[in-house]
């Protein structure tokens, strides 16, 4: 098992990656802690984890209060002993609007989830993190390098968690604890099956709103949420014990870094 024997907590769990994450570091051995704004949803989550035999902790936490972010640490630390690593996969997108339209108090908004919401959760769980020498994944977007129309404020802020996790990997490098980073392209879940669903909706053929995605696709298919959460999970693993600094590209080969 790739996790065996460690506890994670992974903030952001909802229906996106978040939940795959969460099951899926379950289901590789460790104990985890999730964290997300909606109870019923996490509380679920967890209950699907203990039901397949894992364990598991949920709190409500919104990760622009540094009190959550903590009691979500002190949580996950209380109930299992240890905190091992650190999913930052908690996000929102904003405003679909280019930046010469963009609020600037949403963006800031957008700002304060994405870069500043991962520092709290960092700076929450370091002290545990220093005693397991352990490891934080901050999971960020290809719109940082590959900009899409319409996500300045969300590409923007997660360009700042990109920045944010060099400086991380130096300042906790001193502890002990790697920080790396993934840029996440296209990933095949609820939100983007759902964008493809809306589409279908407005009268087009879904073969042709599926493939203006996989033609910009090195593999050809939209990368399935699952596989997605096992490139981000190895990141914690100790198959990856002395990267640390890194950013990691999981698109399936749709941007390329240099």
């Amino acid at each position: 098992m790739l996790l065996k024997d460690k506890v994670i907590i992974i903030s952001g769990v909802g229906p996106g990656m978040g939940q795959s994450l969460a099951r899926i570091a379950a289901a590789e051995g460790a104990k985890v802690g999730l964290g997300a704004r909606n109870k019923a949803f996490i509380d679920g989550v967890a209950d699907e984890i203990r039901a397949a035999g894992g364990e598991a902790v949920a709190v409500p936490t919104d990760v622009t209060s540094a009190d959550q972010c903590r009691a979500l640490a002190a949580a996950t630390e209380k109930a299992f002993g240890r905190i091992d690593g650190l999913v930052n996969s908690a996000y929102i997108h904003g405003p679909w609007q280019t930046t010469d339209e963009v609020d600037v108090a949403e963006f800031a908004a957008v700002y304060d989830v994405n870069c500043a919401g991962a520092l709290r959760m960092a700076q929450a769980c370091l002290p545990a993190l220093k005693a397991s020498k352990g490891a934080i994944v901050n999971v960020s977007t290809q719109s940082t390098v590959d900009p899409f129309p319409g996500e300045g404020a969300y590409g923007t802020a997660k360009g700042g968690l990109n920045a944010l996790t060099r400086h991380m990997a130096k300042d906790f490098g001193r502890h002990g604890i790697r920080v790396n980073l993934t840029r996440m392209g296209w990933i095949g879940g609820a939100p983007v099956y759902g964008y493809i669903d809306s589409q279908v909706a407005a009268g087009r053929d879904r073969g042709e709103v599926v493939g203006e995605i996989t033609a910009r696709i090195a593999l050809g298919i939209i990368p399935p949420e699952e596989d997605c959460a096992k490139a981000v999970l190895f990141l914690v693993s100790d198959y990856s014990k002395v990267m640390s600094g890194a950013s990691v590209d999981v698109n399936g080969g749709q941007y390329m870094a240099p």
